[in-house]
């Protein structure tokens, strides 16, 4: 047998010369179909391999009509995305699961809802992928009902608020606000204001829903709210206003690491101390939120994991043409050193 040759050279012509087969054969061995022995299999298998065959994927996709892609199309400023690690790490997670399998991963950042539903039909048109992922969901998402026409395998972050035919992998993220608040009153906090997310996506109207309920509940009113874009200078500038008032609130509950780690910068700048004059949490536990000073308390919502679950039923509903919904654990408080009783009146 010959060496192994340049993988980017060898052909199934190669291999059928080198195991003195036809090439039709090596073909049907090699995409697992019937009508060759298992000791032919095996041989023409071990050849492939000792030549250093791969398979080519313009041949997989044109023989299987599949792109062998998976899609993400984000209507988000590309700088608020860049600036929240969220996403990298659950990017992370989903390429875990697509890059041993030789899968690829299409990002689209768009500037609008408009843009970003014209782009699914684009991809659909043009072959590029096999299904999505749908982030971000929003009340009454129209991506639903256009991907539904459009045929094309989804699974979406969060479980919709409209009828959906897509498996959704679901997150509890409103017990670990819950629990915030009722950390924040048992340390004697009465003053409590909550930096949301956007009020068109369905987690920042959730939080800030919980957020309320959870004042309620704890007999301190409905807390203040500021809305914001998830973006780290809404959350500096929310800070600011904040703190320019003249009955300041005593904590900040954020809903992202990005902004509350902004609220720590602009609470220095303003000479309030952090955790002693204002206490700050964040939601997510991004990596780097252990690490600042002090380390913030925040609620993990497991971005990484996140990836893997919804790659893996992604995968599983293209090949099998179903896939159930998946509830990982629910987003729990993770208690720092950014949060503290109140400094006496």
């Amino acid at each position: 047998m010959h060496p192994a040759q340049d993988s980017a050279k060898v052909t199934i012509a190669d291999v059928a010369r080198e195991a003195g087969v036809s090439k039709g054969l090596v073909s049907f061995a090699l995409n697992d179909r019937p009508g060759v022995s298992a000791e032919t299999r095996s041989r023409i298998l071990q050849v492939a391999g000792a030549l250093g065959w791969t398979p080519s994927l313009r041949a997989r996709s044109l023989s299987s009509k599949r792109s062998f892609a998976l899609g993400l199309v984000m209507a988000r400023d590309p700088e608020v995305l860049g600036s929240d690690p969220f996403f990298t790490s659950f990017l992370a997670g989903v390429e875990t699961i697509l890059a041993p399998q030789g899968l690829a991963l299409v990002l689209s950042v768009v500037p609008d809802e408009t843009t970003e539903l014209q782009t699914y039909r684009t991809l659909v048109g043009d072959g590029r992928v096999d299904g999505v992922f749908l982030t971000d969901l929003r009340h009454d998402d129209a991506r639903i009902p256009c991907l539904t026409e459009l045929g094309l395998p989804a699974v979406t972050l969060g479980r919709p608020d409209q009828a959906s035919p897509f498996p959704a992998v679901c997150i509890d993220d409103t017990h670990g606000v819950t629990e915030t608040v009722r950390h924040l009153a048992t340390l004697g906090h009465r003053q409590i204001a909550h930096v949301a997310g956007s009020a068109s996506m369905l987690h920042g109207s959730r939080r800030r829903t919980a957020f309320t309920t959870a004042m309620r509940d704890a007999g301190l009113g409905d807390g203040q709210v500021v809305d914001t874009d998830f973006s780290i200078a809404a959350g500096a500038d929310a800070t600011r206003r904040l703190l320019s008032q003249a009955v300041p609130p005593t904590a900040i509950v954020f809903a992202n690491d990005p902004m509350a780690i902004a609220g720590i910068g602009v609470a220095r700048e303003l000479g309030v101390s952090v955790p002693e004059d204002l206490s700050i949490t964040g939601f997510d536990d991004i990596e780097f939120a252990r690490y600042v000073y002090p380390a913030l308390t925040t609620v993990g919502a497991t971005p990484l994991v996140w990836g893997r679950a919804a790659a893996t039923t992604l995968l599983a509903l293209i090949r099998t043409g179903r896939s159930d919904d998946v509830e990982l654990p629910a987003a729990r408080l993770i208690i720092r050193g950014s949060a503290s009783a109140p400094a006496p009146s």
